[in-house]
């Protein structure tokens, strides 16, 4: 017993000293992040009338938003600056001049206190109107100011009953003034009116629309929406692709978001200068109900057709995101050779029932990076890993010795053990 507790410890501190020693990178100055400003994000939340119906794993539409949001305001990360604003909230009456001025700041955007917060939310009952646009232009005001992303997450289970004034142009003038804010949309248990006047609102800013009709769905697409706000601090670039390499778009390092038919290809063009790696990334959300068992595609082909790599992912109907990622690394070289271009194709293999409606297709958001391309071969064959490579074989060559040594002290006590 003793001797395998020495064994143990010394393993034990002879694996941390070479992680500390050498393996790990010895000076955490050079590799300290920036500093980022802190992300803005406004929870917009439907209260009218219409959301007393019960149809959400049986409670009310209020119900399983307030549960939701409890949910939430607990995992807001720490760095991000969150706001809710209602919409129908405070008058119950029939004018609808008054009706459609009836949005408020519940909870003004700043550092959290999820208590506060909390107890906000728990006071809402359902009355109103839903003056989505008016929302939208005041959520907007809530969010200006400071350099870090912002994000309006709107959650509402009918269109705006406030017209003229149409919130998908009030979303397309948001994205004019340039302040980089993206509107993400929730429908709850919308129909067909709804989901397009959602679909336009999140398109025009290069957001997402997802339909949604359980209360966990709810809680788990705003978690990510929130969470999201911390990760990407680009704003994403509405293209389309094309039908083949050949009129595909021309991208450069960024982010994209497109739309894709159900069982649809598009194609985009990325060149890959020699010492360079090229790294892509898409995702296909399922904003509608889809049948089971789907997949997306990622490919990079060469201009004539040859495949370089591709990803492929599936699913099977408990994920509302289906991503897949590929890495192609362009080897150096002096002589002048001119960059590769790499044709990338994005497919899927969704399909939904004949009642559910096809368009607008399903929204893409695609990642180009072009970073240096790893000096040797092997860094590609562990994707995923990157560079930290070497730690894997470290705790894999030290597992296998200690397992070595394990066996050994084992059959020398059975021996010993016999011999007494």
């Amino acid at each position: 017993m003793i001797i395998r507790k020495l064994l143990t410890a010394t393993l034990g501190c002879g694996l941390l000293g070479v992680l500390a020693c050498g393996l790990l990178p010895t000076s955490a100055a050079a590799d300290e992040p920036v500093a980022q400003a802190s992300p803005k994000v406004e929870l917009v939340l439907d209260v009218s009338g219409s959301m007393r119906a019960r149809d959400i794993d049986g409670q009310s539409r209020m119900s399983a938003a307030k549960q939701a949001f409890d949910d939430v305001l607990d995992s807001v990360p720490q760095n991000v600056q969150l706001g809710i604003r209602t919409l129908g909230a405070d008058y119950p009456g029939n004018d609808r001049k008054t009706g459609c001025k009836d949005t408020r700041q519940l909870y003004p955007v700043g550092p959290l206190d999820r208590t506060e917060a909390k107890t906000a939310v728990a006071t809402l009952q359902p009355t109103g109107w839903t003056p989505i646009g008016p929302a939208l232009l005041k959520a907007a005001d809530d969010l200006k100011g400071g350099d870090g992303s912002r994000r309006l997450v709107l959650i509402t289970d009918g269109e705006d009953t406030c017209g003229p004034l149409n919130p998908c142009d009030v979303a397309r003038d948001i994205a004019a003034q340039g302040i980089h804010l993206v509107i993400d949309t929730l429908g709850l248990i919308p129909d067909a009116t709804t989901r397009n006047q959602l679909s336009c609102i999140a398109e025009a800013t290069g957001g997402t629309y997802t339909t949604v009709q359980h209360r966990q769905q709810l809680t788990t697409k705003v978690k990510q929406l929130v969470s999201r706000s911390t990760a990407v601090q680009v704003n994403p670039v509405a293209t389309r692709g094309g039908t083949g390499c050949a009129d595909a778009p021309q991208l450069k390092a960024g982010l994209y978001t497109d739309r894709e038919m159900f069982s649809e290809n598009r194609w985009y063009r990325v060149d890959v200068p020699p010492g360079r790696e090229l790294r892509a990334a898409v995702s296909v959300s399922d904003d509608r109900a889809v049948n089971a068992d789907y997949g997306v595609l990622l490919r990079g082909v060469t201009v004539h057709g040859r495949e370089i790599v591709r990803d492929t992912e599936g699913g099977t109907g408990r994920t509302d995101v289906v991503s897949a990622g590929i890495r192609y690394p362009k080897p150096s070289a002096d002589d002048g050779t001119p960059p590769e271009t790499v044709c990338l194709q994005v497919g899927n293999s969704f399909s939904a029932a004949p009642s559910v409606k096809t368009s607008p297709g399903l929204p893409v958001e695609l990642s180009i990076d072009l970073v240096d391309s790893p000096d040797q071969p092997s860094d590609v064959a562990f994707f995923g890993l990157g560079r930290g490579w070497w730690l894997l074989g470290v705790l894999t060559v030290t597992g296998a010795v200690a397992g070595l040594l394990s066996g050994w002290i084992s059959r020398w006590r059975l021996t010993t053990g016999r011999t007494r």
